[in-house]
């Protein structure tokens, strides 16, 4: 019968090695265009087979193992902890320096310190989970708070450096302040070290700008000798100590604006993802 004919023909097509027809694609189906992919690409989360994103999860899951992952993990909770109790110090003793030396420098390392604090504090919570260790909802929350705590206190480290201007504070410099400015623009410069190479391997915007945060501290540690020293041979620069606090200011109010504007739509894009597990 013609049945019969007609499956023995597809039979032997199929044994002499001829490629299967293509299978047709539904209706209205069309290839993702690259804007799509590129946008993928930026926000760091996995693309699936179906064009979106493998549960929301970030580029470090394509690149460690689960036991690699879970070491850089405990290894960002331990950064993360000593970064608290140094930096912690580190702005008593500034808070201390400032109130008695009236200095703005002091005053907005200090600050910076324990945004330090705050910001290494949020690590820890984004790294408390172990099986959230690839979130990228996880990863973009914790960036948006960075970026709100980084705007409340440039504002306050502004208003400081400005009121100090304002009242021509002269910069003095001691045996206590020497040493805190020395000990905390060498210990924040090497933990923002670690958490770079820490924030590159994980994939993780919260662990660089961590860092980023350290690095701040360490430049307005040795800012505070600087301006003393500069001061001390020519008294005419009485003014470069608050108008680095305003500066530092300035750069931290930038970087939480550019966390904002970059992290908040991602929040949105994979909040889904994270109601779903």
């Amino acid at each position: 019968s013609s049945l019969s004919r007609s499956r023995r023909r597809r039979s032997s097509a199929g044994r002499g090695g001829r490629e299967p027809a293509e299978v047709p694609k539904p209706a209205g189906w069309s290839q993702p265009p690259p804007e799509q992919k590129q946008n993928q690409a930026v926000l760091g989360v996995r693309p699936s087979q179906a064009g979106g994103w493998s549960g929301g999860l970030l580029e470090s899951s394509t690149r460690l193992k689960p036991h690699e992952a879970q070491s850089y993990r405990k290894k960002a909770l331990w950064v993360s902890w000593v970064s608290i109790i140094v930096t912690l110090a580190l702005a008593v003793a500034a808070f201390t320096v400032s109130v008695m030396r009236y200095s703005a420098s002091s005053f907005g390392f200090a600050f910076d310190a324990t945004l330090d604090v705050l910001s290494s504090a949020i690590v820890l919570w984004r790294y408390s989970n172990a099986a959230a260790v690839h979130s990228a909802h996880r990863e973009y929350m914790a960036c948006v708070i960075l970026g709100v705590i980084f705007l409340l206190s440039s504002i306050c480290i502004v208003i400081k450096a400005i009121h100090d201007l304002a009242k021509r504070v002269l910069p003095e410099v001691d045996d206590f302040l020497y040493s805190v400015s020395v000990l905390s623009g060498i210990l924040c410069t090497v933990l923002a070290v670690i958490k770079f190479m820490l924030g590159k391997v994980l994939t993780s915007r919260a662990l660089i700008t961590d860092g980023f945060n350290s690095l701040v501290g360490g430049i307005m540690g040795f800012s505070i000798l600087l301006s003393a020293e500069v001061f001390k041979h020519n008294s005419s620069v009485w003014y470069l100590d608050g108008s680095i606090g305003v500066l530092i200011g300035l750069t931290i109010s930038a970087y939480g604006i550019k966390l904002l504007i970059d992290m908040v739509p991602r929040v949105r894009q994979t909040r889904h993802y994270e109601m779903f597990e």
